[in-house]
């Protein structure tokens, strides 16, 4: 998906909603395990239900891996019924050296087709560029997350004095340009996006951490907006889970609703 085509259904939708697919087996709701693939009619319900609310999925692939061979059928039945003007994120936060990260590219943008895959940028450039090599296909790198544990090494000062997630911030941007690569900055940080968003004005930022784990979705904005909106907010666990029940669906569009609303509110008042 081109960049163009993003920030078109972004505002077409009045959305920027990404909604996780981080679907757990043992998690959902029991009545669904009578399907031959439980977690895929999860997964297809939900969709289902709140498709027209987002603008992007993003399957954890953990949460598939740990099924085995099976996890990786319900995985791509689950991207195959996703609507083609929907941006697909696999959360699979690879990086290794240049071949194999070759391998992991082909694997997720040739055999399942995935518009973007997170990357963890530790072992450098040529860990990475490979990814960049498909057209019209996203890297997403990530910068500052937003797990408690970020602080120990995201937020180490270097001998320049800037912490460590701007180096990779300033680095990566010369690596390929806003149309490819975006940047995950989690929304537990949200008085640091004004910082980030003077290294990185025009990149988009996929954004978690809004609902379950306690992130403020008015925060990012104030921070994080740019002038083609910029943000993927994801939600997760806060949609997905709202109920256990033989509700779960529209229980899931009800959060989804609310995120939707509350940020076609925020693009109402930024851009008219």
């Amino acid at each position: 998906m081109t960049r163009k085509d993003l920030v078109a259904n972004i505002f077409d939708k009045g959305s920027f909603l990404c909604i996780g697919l981080d679907t757990d087996p043992r998690r959902i709701p029991k009545h669904l395990l009578k399907y031959e693939d439980p977690v895929f009619e999860f997964n297809r319900r939900i969709i289902g239900a709140t498709h027209d609310l987002c603008v992007a999925y993003k399957p954890n692939i953990a949460f598939y891996e740990a099924n085995g061979a099976e996890g990786w059928v319900s995985l791509e039945r689950t991207i195959d019924i996703i609507p083609e003007n929907i941006f697909t994120i696999a959360d699979a936060k690879r990086g290794d050296i240049g071949n194999t990260s070759a391998m992991y590219a082909r694997a997720f943008f040739h055999a399942m087709d995935f518009d973007a895959v997170t990357v963890a940028p530790y072992m450098g450039e040529d860990s990475v560029t490979p990814f960049l090599g498909f057209e019209n296909k996203w890297v997403i790198l990530l910068a500052l997350t937003s797990n408690k544990g970020s602080s120990d090494f995201q937020l180490l000062s270097l001998d320049t004095g800037r912490p460590v997630y701007e180096a990779v911030l300033t680095t990566a941007r010369q690596w390929a340009g806003t149309g490819q690569l975006m940047f995950v900055v989690g929304a537990t940080h949200p008085e640091k996006l004004a910082d980030i968003r003077k290294i990185a004005p025009d990149n988009f930022l996929l954004v978690p951490g809004v609902g379950a784990q306690g992130g403020s979705l008015e925060e990012v904005c104030r921070y994080g907006l740019n002038k083609e909106v910029g943000l993927l907010v994801n939600s997760s666990r806060g949609i997905i889970y709202a109920s256990d029940g033989e509700d779960f669906a529209e229980k899931a569009r009800e959060k989804a609703l609310d995120l939707k609303n509350r940020m076609s509110e925020i693009l109402d008042r930024t851009f008219g």
